[in-house]
């Protein structure tokens, strides 16, 4: 793998970025972890045990449920309002720190609902640190509350009626994660609809442990708006095609399917071939608590392994821009930041 040349590496550091495809519990570092266990009786010897165990894997997982597992591990740390807004106010400042002009953060409102705690007081909490964080840092953030599809209809709903409740506060979209096998597009078309019909933009993980289909079910059965990871669509000149023709833009996260055992190499990621093929692509982090990444070094890995332009990574920005939930004169406004130099 060739050197990176630190003026490259100085471009990717001042490039304005977006991310859309960041999980607010899988983006809670370890000093933020260990911060979160000061003066809970118990909890800072979990964190040192749960810390060690991750470093010690170099933040790998043997499969995708093996890491969800260790995601549920990290939110049962994350107890009350306070903790979530301490978590806010980390992530949003770690944003700012990689130059992050914009992110679209994933709550998992589906979550809070199976571990019992008021979503009410929790997202009200994260709601108020994001505003008091964007006013000291200038990154803005809007939320899209994401349901657990294993968790079937009722649960999905549920998770939706909150999203629409507070829209005032910053919400712009519904989404689904969790294990697509065991929660199928099939299921969630109605839901999907409701949700546009609330004012909700529609989006859902797929093809990251399934095949093609779970993408093009997502697409064609609930009319995604864009795709999480979208990894396996390599596989299916269809469904390239599909993606190509519908301008559906893919939200990849080649560091996640790394450690979580889907591919071997960040440099086995489709990434170059997505492009090639006329995809909208945009670069993202996921976990990047859990992973041992962050957008900033997504950006480095990809410029590193693929030997990307000034101009494509860039681009890659813009392609995030684009595929915003922003009004299109907000959109403009931060594409006008991405006209650097050298």
């Amino acid at each position: 793998m060739p050197e990176l040349e630190p003026s490259l590496a100085s471009f990717i550091a001042r490039l304005p970025k977006v991310e859309l495809h960041l999980h607010l519990e899988g983006a809670v570092r370890p000093e933020t972890l260990l911060e979160l266990s000061q003066n809970k009786s118990g909890l800072r010897e979990k964190v040192d045990e749960w810390i060690t165990a991750r470093r010690a894997q170099r933040f790998r997982y043997g499969n995708f449920r093996e890491f969800l597992s260790a995601f549920k591990i990290v939110t049962l740390l994350i107890e009350a309002p306070q903790d979530y807004a301490l978590v806010t106010t980390r992530l949003i400042e770690w944003l700012a720190e990689q130059n992050v002009q914009y992110a679209e953060i994933i709550f998992a409102a589906g979550v809070v609902l199976w571990k019992k705690q008021p979503v009410d007081a929790v997202f009200e909490a994260v709601a108020a640190a994001a505003e008091e964080a964007e006013a000291r840092t200038g990154v803005r953030v809007k939320w899209i509350f994401d349901a657990i599809r294993h968790f079937g209809t009722d649960h999905a709903r549920e998770v939706l009626r909150w999203a629409a409740r507070y829209r005032s506060r910053g919400v712009v979209g519904f989404g689904i994660g969790g294990d697509e096998a065991g929660g199928p597009a099939k299921l969630f078309p109605d839901i999907f609809r409701e949700a546009r019909d609330l004012g909700l933009h529609g989006v859902a993980h797929a093809g990251e442990a399934c095949g093609p289909e779970s993408i093009r079910d997502a697409v064609e059965l609930l009319g995604a708006e864009r795709i999480g990871h979208g990894l396996t669509a390599i596989r299916d000149a269809n469904v390239i095609a599909l993606l190509r023709e519908r301008r559906i833009p893919l939200e990849v996260c080649p560091s996640s399917n790394v450690s979580t055992g889907l591919i071997a190499r960040f440099e086995d990621h489709p990434l170059p071939d997505f492009l090639e093929e006329g995809l909208v692509v945009t670069l993202n982090s996921d976990d990047p608590a859990m992973f041992g990444t962050c957008l900033q070094e997504e950006f480095l890995q990809a410029a590193r392994c693929f030997e990307f332009s000034r101009e494509t990574l860039a681009g890659l920005c813009r392609n995030a821009v684009r595929a915003s939930f922003l009004s299109e004169d907000e959109k403009q406004k931060l594409e006008g930041r991405l006209k650097l130099k050298g």
